[in-house]
């Protein structure tokens, strides 16, 4: 698993808005790495700081289908980040379902997981969680800037699911992964998309994050991934 950043039940994982749906058939993505944006450290001084809003009015859907192809490479989002992101790949005639790999290591626990589709133990986490977007400014966006912020790889990792569960809709004030070498790592690409999309953050959260990357000032601020607008369905 690469330092760049690049389901499920009811409750926590609807919050993530991970769901496992059909694909298109297609050609697998061309993804390329994100290039550097300077450090996450300073990054975090320029988000803005308010109050979280009320969740009043928070659906999943209102981010469009769950792992919509807005790329229109012909597959969905998900299949996408786990060909991204796992190693030893097999997919499916149709040239996009993404049917075993392996998450070597797992970003959030540092383990080795297998991936086998049906019976998957890893998710596609958004590390800025839908619910908390809602309640730090995507309630004033467009349906299509929600759609891209809910596709856009820039805040998908692929991780263990028990532990992505777990998560919920949490901020960095109120978790972070177990696996401590990734943290940093972590917050740096939760900076970068609140950053890129121009969600603010609470004041603890702010102080949380100024805490884990003064640890690691060097940490850069990733970029890329998706425009901010998807195309119209």
């Amino acid at each position: 698993m690469s330092s760049l950043l690049t389901l499920a039940l009811t409750g926590s994982l609807a919050l993530t808005g991970c769901d496992d749906l059909g694909d298109p058939p297609g050609p697998p993505a061309s993804r390329t790495s994100p290039a550097s944006g300077g450090a996450a450290l300073q990054a975090v001084e320029k988000l803005t700081v308010k109050g979280r809003a009320p969740r009043t009015g928070y659906d999943r859907d209102e981010f469009g289908s769950a792992w919509a192809d807005t790329d229109r490479n012909g597959c969905g989002t998900r299949d996408d980040v786990l060909a991204d992101q796992l190693a030893d790949i097999a997919r499916d005639s149709d040239g996009c379902k993404v049917l075993s790999g392996v998450l070597d290591p797992d970003p959030y626990t540092g383990t080795r997981i297998t991936f086998e589709r049906g019976r998957s133990k890893v998710d596609i986490d958004h590390l800025v969680a839908l619910s908390d977007a809602w309640q730090k400014g995507a309630q004033q966006w467009s349906d299509g800037k929600r759609r891209a912020f809910a596709n856009d790889p820039l805040n998908l990792v692929a991780a263990d699911s028990s532990t992505n569960r777990r998560k919920g809709d949490g901020d960095t004030a109120t978790w972070l992964p177990p696996n401590k070498a990734y943290r940093c790592t972590y917050v740096a690409g939760q900076v970068s998309v609140k950053s890129k999309y121009g969600l603010w953050v609470t004041s603890a959260e702010r102080e949380a994050m100024r805490k884990v990357l003064s640890a690691c000032p060097a940490e850069k601020l990733p970029t890329g991934g998706s425009p901010t607008e998807a195309p119209a369905r």
